[in-house]
């Protein structure tokens, strides 16, 4: 009997797109009103009737089905929705109706969940154990524990070493882990800020640290720390056994030559211990503080501070969220790039701004934009975010579609803002000589924000 019934529901899902595709309004809506679960069922290769309908430009019908509820956003297995399958075939009337938003904007994001890449600084190669972070005993066996890993910063540049000598783009950085006998004088001083970053993940275990074997069976994996020092940075590179160590200069470029495993935990350790430099004092009433739960909080010396009463977030380190977001003409076939005057020759990038206080992330993208170039945005969506460790930042990478498209650069914000081809954006991405301008590098957002848009459509 159950077979019989699903043969049965699988026939009117069948004769239901049928019509759909055959343009038989009166036959779409007969089987509509019997069974209204049908709108947005889907068949052979996860075609729905409005995409069917949309395929053979039977604009009636493709109308009658979205007023009736038919989800426009749902996507088949090629990750097409019925507006670009519409546009594909050439039905612009029907594409022009299917990419019109409730307040009129043409859409030309796309309507689903795209694959989302890893962006860097963004892999958590450690459990970062925040439970642990009030343990006192536990986080003081773990620091002389023969199997933590230390790594030691100066004026929050973390210390590397190099697989080259000369300082050009190709040179592998990677940082330098001590154990716990090496540093264990730094433990002691008064200004050492130290911060447990977590411990190797299991499913994971690092190939640099020895696997921690009892006869009871296996201890907890390694402890990570990251030690904040005032000791002359000469004085601390005589501490590496390794050659070619250092402490990079220019962090916005070389704090982007680490693996992705390293990068993530560069990012965690350097926005904690940017932190610590801007709040030795209470922002409450201004007294000293110290460093509590493992590096992840300071409270404040006065006990009469109401910081310490209750939860206040001047207590823990703060992230300040940034939209950077790529603005897509409404012809969906150009982007708006900038450029800064500390650009280098030639480049253009995304948009960007701070998000200010009691304000939603769509209304900051449209400000912006805005402020910045003098094109309104319209619709917004989110796609992906990244930890930016420079000095705390969380980038919050968006699409936004102009309803305008005059350009009117804020000099005080960017030098040149324009409007950039799609063929000529894929250029720059492939480095095709000569490209008309350079992107930012694969490890920005504004990179993979650009690389994400052009490979939208990519299936058709």
């Amino acid at each position: 009997m159950t077979s019989l019934q699903l043969s049965a529901k699988e026939e009117m899902v069948e004769r239901f797109l049928d019509a759909a595709a055959q343009g038989d309004l009166t036959q779409v809506s007969m089987l509509l009103s019997h069974a209204p679960s049908l709108i947005n069922q889907t068949g052979y290769s996860g075609w729905t009737a409005l995409m069917l309908a949309a395929r053979n430009g039977h604009y009636h019908v493709v109308k009658a089905l979205l007023s009736d509820g038919c989800d426009k956003f749902s996507v088949n297995s090629s990750s097409q929705t019925a507006f670009d399958i519409a546009k594909f075939w050439g039905h612009r009337h029907i594409s022009d109706f299917l990419g019109r938003t409730d307040d009129g904007c043409q859409r030309v994001l796309p309507g689903s969940d795209l694959n989302q890449c890893e962006n860097y600084f963004s892999r958590e190669t450690l459990d970062r154990l925040s439970e642990k972070r009030t343990d006192k005993v536990w986080l003081e066996a773990r620091q002389s524990d023969p199997d933590t890993v230390y790594l030691l910063f100066s004026n929050l540049s973390p210390m590397v070493s190099s697989s080259q000598e000369d300082d050009n783009a190709g040179a592998e950085t990677k940082l330098c882990r001590f154990r716990y006998e090496a540093v264990k004088d730094l433990l002691q001083e008064p200004a050492t800020v130290l911060i447990f970053l977590g411990v190797e993940k299991r499913n994971k275990p690092s190939s640099s640290s020895s696997s921690s074997q009892t006869e009871e069976g296996v201890q907890e994996p390694p402890a990570w720390f990251a030690i904040g020092t005032d000791e002359d940075a000469a004085g601390l590179l005589k501490r590496c056994r390794e050659k070619n160590c250092s402490f990079p200069k220019s962090p916005n470029r070389d704090l982007l030559k680490f693996n992705e495993e390293e990068a993530g935990v560069v990012a965690q350790a350097r926005s904690v211990l940017a932190w610590h430099s801007r709040y030795s004092f209470c922002p409450t009433c201004g007294s000293s503080t110290k460093l509590e739960e493992g590096g992840y909080k300071r409270g404040c010396l006065n006990s009469d501070c109401r910081s310490l009463k209750g939860v206040h977030n001047t207590c823990y380190p703060r992230v300040d969220p940034v939209v950077i977001m790529l603005v897509i003409h409404p012809d969906g076939n150009q982007c708006l790039l900038g450029r800064k005057k500390i650009f280098p020759a030639g480049m253009f990038s995304c948009l960007a701004g701070f998000v200010e206080p009691g304000e939603a992330i769509e209304e900051a993208v449209r400000r912006e934009v805005e402020e910045e170039s003098g094109v309104k945005v319209g619709p917004v969506q989110y796609v992906s975010c990244q930890p930016w460790p420079m000095p705390s930042n969380i980038m919050i990478g968006c699409l936004a579609v102009a309803i305008s498209t005059d350009i009117k650069v804020d000099e005080n914000e960017i030098e040149e803002a324009r409007w950039f081809p799609r063929q000529q954006v894929i250029d720059s991405l492939l480095r095709r000589a000569p490209p008309a301008f350079t992107v930012p590098p694969r490890q920005t957002i504004a990179h993979q924000l650009i690389r994400h848009w052009i490979g939208m459509n990519s299936n058709l």
